[in-house]
């Protein structure tokens, strides 16, 4: 146990970190890798792999996603803008590359290998564009004369239009959500809430229009006609894990489900430990979203405020679209279940973004400073005048 008498950098981050954070953080990880022995072993066989081949690499992940997460809970608030600053501009590049030689995978450019390594650089982009959204969005609060709020509707625009060109509507509604929401706690005018409504609802159509395999999927949704043979299993084995399952590897839908490691992991857990054990992951997934906007509500600093709110808006809303396919209250998307799913990118990800989120959350004697500006507060000095 480390000393209140103590000074020093861990001693310091170890009594300012929000410690129930920290440990609702690892519970999801430890509660991940064992969901990782009950789906995975049935997909590896299936395509030929050894048994414990996805239940070895999800270990392999945990310690640089553990290293990862705290070692990004050190950073100051500076620091945590120009680490997202970096995140961004890297991610933001390596999508343009991916469109154009990135591995296809079902039709679509998400993937980029780097060294051997496959990537998906959305993933990463996600928590730096949160960051730096709400820099912006504080900067244009704080200093009206500052175009703050429209460099951030012209990043949404950017990252949609690389979103939609891989293409991945899922995170394309993700990352608009979660930016509406941002813009809306940072004061929207109601013009514009209005207008991005509108324009989101043309979005929707426009994407049912032009993209076939979202029309298919929307439509099978509502009808409930045409494969709907993933979601129709998940469902199955919800309802034959009833409230306390069938017992660790006892299930036997995950041998037929396709993604059972991935995006239907939540069906697989039902199955095996039963609902009430669902319950409780969808409660530490709750209680991680009221904790940040708790934290959120008292910050006096818009920036931090905005990004907090942001980044549980983020883990929050990705896990509620995973969970709701799972259940079949939406319509089917690959999307991970933060720190559960198998994915190196998925699992590096979530660790910045919890990083991001356990650094501002800390305890820390406010220190405003009268000299920040639109480039000073990167560290670059803009002369008086």
């Amino acid at each position: 146990m480390v000393s209140r008498a103590e000074r020093g950098l861990v001693a310091d981050w170890f009594w300012t970190i929000d410690r129930v954070f920290l440990i609702a953080f690892v519970l999801l990880m430890a509660l991940g890798f064992m969901l990782s022995f009950a789906a995975s072993p049935a997909v590896a066989e299936r395509i030929g792999l050894d048994s414990f081949y996805f239940v070895k690499r999800h270990a392999v992940f945990l310690l640089p996603t553990l290293v990862v997460m705290i070692g990004v809970s050190f950073l100051t608030p500076r620091q945590v803008r120009r680490a997202a600053l970096f995140i961004f501009g890297l991610s933001t590049l390596l999508m343009v590359l991916a469109l154009f030689i990135g591995v296809e995978v079902k039709g679509s450019r998400r993937w980029i290998a780097l060294a051997g390594i496959s990537i998906q650089p959305s993933e990463f982009m996600k928590p730096a564009f949160v960051i730096l959204c709400a820099w912006l969005f504080s900067e244009h609060s704080r200093q009206p004369e500052i175009p703050g709020n429209l460099f951030a509707i012209i990043l949404f625009v950017i990252i949609s239009a690389l979103l939609l060109a891989q293409p991945d509507l899922g995170q394309t509604v993700l990352v608009a959500a979660i930016w509406g929401g941002m813009f809306f706690m940072a004061g929207m005018p109601w013009f514009w809430i209005i207008l991005f409504g509108v324009v989101g609802v043309g979005g929707i159509l426009g994407a049912y229009t032009a993209f076939p395999h979202v029309q298919g999927r929307i439509d099978r949704f509502l009808t409930g006609e045409g494969d709907t043979y993933q979601v129709d299993t998940a469902r199955e084995a919800i309802i034959r894990g009833d409230w306390f399952g069938r017992g660790p590897g006892e299930g036997t839908i995950k041998r037929i489900l396709p993604d059972s490691h991935t995006d239907f992991i939540f069906a697989v857990a039902a199955e095996e430990f039963g609902i009430i054990f669902c319950m409780a992951l969808v409660v530490i997934f709750a209680f991680i979203v009221l904790r940040g906007l708790t934290h959120a509500s008292r910050e006096r600093d818009d920036f931090t405020r905005l990004a907090i709110s942001g980044l549980v808006l983020l883990i929050g809303l990705q896990s509620l679209i995973n969970i709701s396919v799972n259940l079949e209250l939406a319509p089917a998307k690959g999307m991970t279940l933060p720190l559960i799913s198998y994915g190196g990118s998925s699992m590096i990800a979530v660790a910045i973004s919890v990083g991001f989120l356990l650094a501002l959350t800390r305890r820390r004697p406010e220190k405003r400073s009268s000299e920040r500006s639109l480039f000073g507060d990167f560290g670059f000095r803009v002369p008086a005048e």
